[in-house]
């Protein structure tokens, strides 16, 4: 399992809740949103981390996707990681990877846009050159 989150510098363990699950008796998908949420604010404190001044700027989320791969069900521990894609002037994806410890086997992928936002202006903004130097550090490999 290791290796299928090799490349996903954060990762953090979420078990699956039995309140996860839908109707049809498998967790609903709007579930996998959450969790990638989980590992993206985890990935947020860790870039925070020697970013220095973020200038008043912050993250913002612009867009999400996922492509389930296969059926998450209770019981179960899900390991979702976590890491940076493209990375522009003022925006960069953030992709996420949720394995399952039951099936030895990814369950779902996911990409979220994140923008850089200026808050007290309202407005997007460009990162900051700190945030831009340990974005690359959390940099992935394409798949």
């Amino acid at each position: 399992m290791a290796e299928l989150l090799a490349d996903y510098p954060v990762q953090i363990e979420i078990p699956v809740a039995w309140g996860d699950m839908d109707a049809m008796g498998h967790v609903n998908n709007t579930v996998y949103f959450r969790y990638f949420e989980t590992a993206r604010i985890r990935c947020f404190e860790e870039l925070a981390e020697g970013a220095g001044d973020s200038e008043g700027v912050g993250p913002i989320v612009h867009s999400a996707s996922c492509r389930f791969r296969i059926p998450l069900t209770y019981p179960d521990t899900v390991t979702v990681g976590a890491r940076i894609g493209d990375i522009q002037a003022d925006r960069y994806v953030m992709q996420h990877r949720a394995v399952s410890h039951r099936h030895g086997a990814v369950a779902a992928e996911g990409e979220t846009l994140v923008v850089a936002f200026d808050y007290a202006a309202g407005a997007k903004a460009l990162i900051p050159s700190g945030l831009r130097d340990r974005l690359a550090q959390f940099r992935g490999q394409p798949d």
